[in-house]
């Protein structure tokens, strides 16, 4: 072999190696742009006792200063309607009946009970989307990564002084890449659901080690392809993101052009993607949250297209603006 063929090989080994380690390195997640000084601002608090532990939150998109809010796991199967203070919607002919607010458990009436959702159960409602005048209630949660019966409750927006409501549809699911209950990876635990033109979504919350009460860096994307009621729909895996904090809501934007995901100090701005699919390999930006004042940050909805508002497992309500910065 020639010296100058052995020089060409060289050169187009080089190139090549230099080729696979670029194409690696696009692959990986690069740390978000980050906002160093957001204000969390606190507008109330959600005094009602029966609201003992917010799960999740969304605007109504027809209804003026209201906001449906769940429990975590325990609770019966109901969703509330509260104020931008937190204060809750009790119909004005129902308050000889019910009492409201932080004295309803002490009150000789009964505590105002909430829209009650019949034909349904409350296994654990982890997250709320909404989508015209549809809400979208995942009962998805999945601490010890065992459950068969995960689903979403699809439901007509109720007016906020109703007592009562059903589901329109109950869609079972199931995550592609689980085969077994429990999962030998705990990855299948979720309390971050959105909605995207009829279209649903699921990002999954991780455990270390097969331990419920340690939570590990990452998600994955599922989308709801079908809309099976009487068969489990099996989710489809799209995309993942290897460092993100460990997600406990999400909401996307009113316009859709950006995703809000959660987590107990930060929440992670996801544009959208070209492909309408992959948004976690969008570059996304980062707001930190204090972690004194947001605690345990449950969850999160878009009050308009620059103001997030976000609630803990506390009942604190907060608002904070995503504007973008001039350097941005």
């Amino acid at each position: 072999m020639s010296l100058l063929l052995r020089s060409s090989l060289v050169v187009l080994a080089v190139l090549l190696l230099s080729g696979e380690q670029t194409a690696l390195a696009q692959t990986a997640h690069e740390d978000p742009v980050l906002e160093f000084s957001p204000t969390l601002r606190q507008t109330g608090h959600v005094p009602h006792a029966p609201i003992s532990e917010m799960s999740g939150i969304v605007r109504s998109r027809w209804q003026e200063n209201v906001w449906w809010v769940h429990n975590d796991s325990g609770d019966r199967p109901r969703i509330f309607a509260v104020d931008s203070t937190g204060a809750v919607h009790v119909a004005p002919w129902h308050s000889d009946e019910h009492a409201a607010g932080a004295d309803a458990s002490k009150s000789e009436k009964s505590a105002w009970p909430g829209v009650q959702l019949g034909a349904a159960a409350h296994i654990d409602y982890e997250d709320i989307a909404v989508e015209d005048s549809t809400l979208y209630l995942g009962d998805i949660g999945n601490n010890g990564n065992a459950r068969r019966d995960l689903g979403i409750y699809v439901i007509r927006e109720p007016f906020y002084y109703d007592r009562r409501t059903r589901p329109v549809k109950h869609l079972p699911i199931r995550y592609p890449d689980q085969e077994t209950f429990p999962a030998q990876e705990w990855d299948f635990d979720a309390e971050s659901l959105f909605v995207d033109d009829g279209t649903l979504y699921v990002l999954t919350k991780h455990r270390k080690g097969q331990q419920i009460d340690v939570s590990e860096s990452g998600t994955k994307l599922y989308r709801l392809d079908t809309e099976y009621t009487h068969r489990v729909n099996t989710l489809t895996l799209v995309d993942r993101h290897d460092s993100i904090p460990p997600p406990t809501a999400a909401a996307l934007s009113p316009s859709g052009d950006r995703l809000a995901v959660l987590g107990y100090a930060s929440v992670w701005l996801f544009p959208r993607p070209e492909d309408d699919t992959h948004w976690l390999s969008t570059e996304p930006r980062r707001i930190d949250l204090p972690a004194e004042q947001s605690k345990q940050a449950e969850a999160v909805t878009w009050d308009d297209p620059h103001t997030l508002r976000i609630t803990n497992e506390q009942r604190d309500v907060f608002v904070v603006s995503v504007r973008p910065t001039r350097s941005q």
